[in-house]
């Protein structure tokens, strides 16, 4: 394990964090690899009863590195689509993950950290986050993320967050139900240690099929979220690479406003 994550833990309660605060815990291919394999170690560690999810420093996720887009702006769709399918494994390993997974965002999510958040079977955010799925100002789009985005937040309140990419605060987070905690930064971790007391006092094999009739009942199973992975992961890739794609991306990366702005 490298300097992209960290693990501690603690009786039964594993916690996992985002160590990369210089760059506010963003993604890229290293990051996406660790945490997919801690996640799927831990998975099979019976020793383990709960994950933590949580980030270094003031950021919970700022979404995609800035290195990483510049390489996938230039990569071939192939390439794009291959790397998008890394991020869907990830984001499929959490969603499925035999034990209750807790978010502790500690800070603001965007992007991917969206994503993340939306995976957890339980979020608690500090009343400061701010969340934003902001793709289309880049010409993309949320694909990757977005079965687990909808199921979190509906497909009502998706079709205005994946269109406006506007900013929302914490509290409209917990209206719409990506969070279902806001708490003051000081009260965030005696609210997550009341959520583990109770976690840790059911049944392990309870709870594990507890979470998979969840999401059966709801028509999510890993192998559906598999297919939906594949076609979303072809998707970006084809977005990426498309001229409005780039456009998108360079304007970005250029710190200039793409073409389409007209305000």
């Amino acid at each position: 394990m490298t300097q992209a994550i960290r693990l501690d833990r603690s009786g039964g309660t594993a916690r996992l964090s985002l160590a990369r605060p210089q760059v506010h815990n963003a993604f890229d291919d290293a990051l996406i690899a660790e945490l997919t394999e801690a996640l799927l170690a831990l998975d099979a560690d019976p020793a383990v009863r709960a994950v933590v999810l949580t980030g270094d420093g003031s950021t919970f996720s700022a979404g995609a590195d800035l290195g990483w887009m510049r390489r996938m702006a230039q990569a071939s769709e192939q390439e794009n689509r291959d790397d998008s399918l890394r991020l869907a494994r990830l984001m499929r390993t959490l969603n499925f993950l035999s034990k209750p997974t807790l978010a502790r965002v500690n800070g603001s999510a965007y992007g991917g950290g969206v994503g993340l958040v939306a995976c957890c079977d339980y979020a608690i955010g500090t009343d400061a986050a701010k969340f934003s799925l902001s793709e289309v100002k880049l010409g993309l789009v949320p694909a990757v993320i977005s079965p687990y985005v909808v199921q979190a937040i509906g497909p009502r309140q998706a079709r205005r967050l994946f269109t406006g990419a506007e900013v929302i605060d914490a509290a409209q987070a917990q209206a719409i139900g990506l969070l279902h905690e806001v708490a003051p930064a000081a009260q965030l971790d005696e609210r997550l240690d009341r959520t583990l007391h109770f976690w840790l006092k059911g049944g392990p094999v309870a709870q594990r099929e507890a979470k998979q009739l969840a999401l059966r009942m709801s028509g999510m199973t890993p192998e559906s979220a598999e297919r939906t992975d594949t076609e979303n992961a072809a998707l970006i890739a084809r977005l990426r690479v498309s001229p409005e794609g780039q456009e998108g991306l360079t304007a970005f990366l250029d710190k200039r406003a793409p073409s389409w702005v007209q305000c």
